[in-house]
């Protein structure tokens, strides 16, 4: 249990390194704003700049943005609500206060975008892995939601962010906001394969009268489960055994023969899986 919790802790760390490396070297270099409370701290620098050499400091905004909605929070929820996301919402500031400035981006818009993504993409997955996110947008849309309950947690986070890139699109214009929605969109898909795993397989569906047959090749000659689910035909009024089997990518092509050299006339529906766990795919893991 504690070397879960130590786990857990180190993924923070790691993760929210990531991001603080995307924001204080990328984000800021070209002025792209992603939404969330380290957009809006990208967008206070930029315009507090015009006062004082430098503006105001990115950890320095994020902490003075978290904290009132830590504190509502700890005394709306409890502690037990704040815990490992405190943790990252802090590291988060420590790391981009620690890191030295670095400009990676070359004033390359593109690059900006896409590596940003990767970094920001990868280490928010992490931060969700270990069971905590880094404050922000994310809890004030929960304390939101508190008294809105006909809207959803996720939706409110759109309308937040949205607002957040809006202002963005004010102070550094069009094409930085453009690059700053690529930028969203790499960094979504990127936790989205972290969170869900990038082995991803096939499910087949299969409706055969010979499916004593073809169970028996399947698992004959590709070494894989087979389930019998039971049906019935609504047109003719018959039961039928429907095969349902998960297989890789590139076995479903030596499904697909094995079906048909088996019964030409079956009917095979194929379809996506993320991720699949258990005996022959991914093991059971608490991390990476």
């Amino acid at each position: 249990m504690k070397r879960k919790i130590l786990g857990n802790y180190v993924q923070i760390l790691l993760g929210t390194l990531l991001m603080a490396v995307a924001i204080q070297w990328i984000y800021d270099r070209v002025g792209l704003v992603t939404g969330g409370f380290t957009g809006l701290t990208i967008v206070i620098r930029s315009l507090t700049g015009q006062f004082f050499s430098g503006g105001i400091p990115l950890w320095f905004s994020n902490i003075v943005l978290n904290i009132p909605v830590f504190v509502y929070s700890y005394f709306r929820f409890g502690k037990k609500y704040i815990g490992k996301t405190g943790f990252a919402t802090i590291m988060l500031s420590v790391w981009l206060y620690v890191i030295p400035v670095i400009d990676l981006s070359g004033d390359d818009y593109l690059l900006a975008a896409l590596f940003g993504g990767v970094f920001t993409g990868i280490g928010f997955a992490m931060v969700l892995r270990a069971g905590a996110t880094t404050g922000g947008t994310d809890m004030v849309a929960a304390l939101i939601q508190e008294r809105m309950r006909h809207y959803t947690v996720a939706q409110i986070m759109q309308v937040l962010d949205a607002v957040v890139v809006i202002t963005g699109l004010y102070v550094f214009g069009l094409r930085a906001t453009l690059y700053a929605v690529v930028a969203v969109f790499v960094s979504t898909k990127v936790s989205d394969a972290f969170l869900e795993g990038f082995k991803n397989s096939k499910a087949a569906f299969i409706i055969t009268n010979k499916y004593r047959e073809v169970a028996e090749c399947i698992m004959r000659e590709l070494d894989r489960g087979v389930t019998g689910l039971q049906a019935k035909g609504m047109y003719t009024g018959d039961l039928k055994c429907v095969l349902y089997c998960v297989v890789s990518r590139k076995e479903i092509v030596e499904i697909k023969r094995i079906v048909n050299e088996t019964d030409p006339g079956a009917f095979v529906i194929v379809s996506d899986v993320r991720e699949v766990l258990g005996e022959g795919f991914l093991e059971y893991s608490d991390g990476f």
